[in-house]
Protein backbone atom coordinates (compact mmCIF):
# COMPACT_ATOMS: atom_id res chain seq x y z
CA UNK A 1 0.00 0.00 0.00
CA UNK A 2 1.81 3.40 -0.77
CA UNK A 3 0.25 7.23 -0.05
CA UNK A 4 -0.61 8.92 -3.59
CA UNK A 5 -1.09 13.11 -3.93
CA UNK A 6 -3.24 13.99 -5.83
CA UNK A 7 -3.12 17.88 -7.22
CA UNK A 8 -4.44 19.81 -10.03
CA UNK A 9 -1.92 21.29 -12.35
CA UNK A 10 -2.21 24.92 -14.42
CA UNK A 11 -3.94 22.88 -17.15
CA UNK A 12 -6.71 21.53 -15.68
CA UNK A 13 -4.78 17.72 -14.98
CA UNK A 14 -4.93 15.58 -11.80
CA UNK A 15 -1.63 14.88 -11.37
CA UNK A 16 -0.69 11.61 -9.27
CA UNK A 17 2.82 11.16 -6.98
CA UNK A 18 3.96 8.35 -4.87
CA UNK A 19 6.07 10.40 -2.82
CA UNK A 20 7.44 7.06 -1.36
CA UNK A 21 8.41 6.20 -4.53
CA UNK A 22 11.06 9.09 -5.83
CA UNK A 23 10.10 10.72 -9.58
CA UNK A 24 6.83 7.96 -9.62
CA UNK A 25 4.22 10.74 -10.95
CA UNK A 26 1.33 10.26 -13.61
CA UNK A 27 -1.65 12.23 -14.42
CA UNK A 28 -5.32 12.15 -16.04
CA UNK A 29 -8.09 14.48 -16.54
CA UNK A 30 -9.99 12.93 -14.18
CA UNK A 31 -9.20 12.26 -10.39
CA UNK A 32 -10.09 8.02 -11.43
CA UNK A 33 -7.71 8.50 -14.39
CA UNK A 34 -5.32 9.45 -12.81
CA UNK A 35 -5.71 7.07 -9.71
CA UNK A 36 -5.50 4.15 -12.22
CA UNK A 37 -2.63 5.33 -14.21
CA UNK A 38 -0.54 6.17 -10.90
CA UNK A 39 -1.42 2.57 -10.00
CA UNK A 40 -0.03 1.20 -12.95
CA UNK A 41 3.16 3.29 -12.44
CA UNK A 42 3.88 2.24 -9.40
CA UNK A 43 3.50 -1.75 -10.05
CA UNK A 44 5.66 -0.77 -13.23
CA UNK A 45 8.43 1.00 -10.67
CA UNK A 46 8.47 -1.81 -7.78
CA UNK A 47 9.00 -4.29 -10.76
CA UNK A 48 11.68 -2.62 -12.41
CA UNK A 49 13.37 -2.72 -9.02
CA UNK A 50 12.28 -6.21 -8.37
CA UNK A 51 13.96 -7.30 -11.87
CA UNK A 52 17.38 -5.18 -11.31
CA UNK A 53 17.56 -6.37 -7.34
CA UNK A 54 17.15 -3.16 -5.83
CA UNK A 55 15.52 -2.65 -2.31
CA UNK A 56 12.50 -1.18 -2.42
CA UNK A 57 11.45 1.88 -0.61
CA UNK A 58 9.28 1.67 2.65
CA UNK A 59 6.66 3.67 2.85
CA UNK A 60 7.38 6.58 5.35
CA UNK A 61 5.39 9.81 3.85
CA UNK A 62 3.69 11.64 6.65
CA UNK A 63 1.21 14.44 5.58
CA UNK A 64 -0.07 17.31 7.61
CA UNK A 65 -2.59 19.61 6.08
CA UNK A 66 -1.12 23.32 7.06
CA UNK A 67 -3.39 26.24 7.40
CA UNK A 68 -1.73 29.67 6.45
Amino acid sequence: MRQVLLYRDEDGYWIAECPSLKGCVSQGKTKEIALINIKEAIKGYIKALEEDNIPIPAENFDALLVAV
